[in-house]
């Protein structure tokens, strides 16, 4: 009995992990065609910095408060960068740096007004993923879909930049901002390098479970281990491109 109720208390951060790898790889796939590797970095900094200035603000705010700042908070960062980059496209990555930076800073202040501000910045950093609970796996189920639904239709501005802003504000509350942009970026790689979705997101899934296994054997924190996990993952995809032809992404 023991051993059931540790297994179903493990299904809600694999499919924690398992939503947000559906959510973010489309997602990732066109921040590598339009060249904006930073948008994921500066849009989930602002969902971040957002929600601590609504921590330090309301005492114990709800779930829907948070989350509804954090999307706030991504969603004029995901303006912010369209307008970069149609106005000022040479610079956009260096402008989407300086954003990124500037939501950092923003979340060092928020984060300094809490007194469990250092406590909440480094869960949004690095979350630890075994606690995932059912209604925020719920909210990035609700978000692959959306993605999913909308994918062929992400080469709009229109479509790509919401849906990235509320998909990464939802994320990183549950999976931190190095698990999300691991997670958007690594699948995309190997995408670039050739495999196909079913065998880039299976492996990506395959590098979540060891980044969590390795999380438990060795008591460590869980979102720096699936973190760590993906970004191998995604550096492999190195190894297999020098040997293939690369993938065209879809233009931006």
């Amino acid at each position: 009995m023991s051993g059931a109720l540790a297994e179903a208390w493990f299904l809600a951060p694999l499919a924690a992990l398992v939503c947000g790898l559906l959510a973010l790889a489309p997602l990732g796939e066109q921040v590598l065609a339009r060249g904006v590797v930073f948008i994921d970095l500066a849009v989930a900094q602002a969902a971040a910095a957002a929600a601590l200035w609504i921590a330090a603000l309301v005492d114990h705010p709800s779930e829907l408060a948070a989350q509804a700042a954090a999307i706030g908070g991504a969603l004029a960062c995901a303006a912010a960068v369209a307008l970069a980059a149609r106005r000022w496209p040479a610079q956009r990555e260096a402008l989407i740096g300086l954003v990124y930076v500037l939501g950092a800073a923003v979340a060092l202040l928020g984060a300094r007004q809490d007194p469990h501000g250092r406590e909440r910045m480094t869960q949004l950093l690095a979350a630890d993923v075994l606690w995932a609970q059912w209604a925020q796996v719920a909210l990035l189920a609700a978000a692959a879909v959306a993605v999913l639904a909308a994918r062929r239709w992400l080469a709009r501005n229109g479509v790509f930049f919401p849906l990235f802003a509320v998909a990464a504000a939802l994320a990183v509350q549950v999976l931190g901002l190095f698990v999300v942009f691991a997670a958007l970026i690594a699948p995309a790689l190997w995408r670039r390098a050739g495999a196909s979705w079913p065998l880039a997101l299976a492996l990506a899934l395959g590098a979540c479970v060891a980044g969590l296994a390795a999380s438990w054997l060795l008591d460590a924190p869980s979102g720096a281990c699936v973190a760590a996990a993906l970004a191998a993952f995604g550096l492999a995809s190195a190894a297999r491109r020098a040997g293939k032809s690369p993938v065209r992404l879809p233009p931006s």
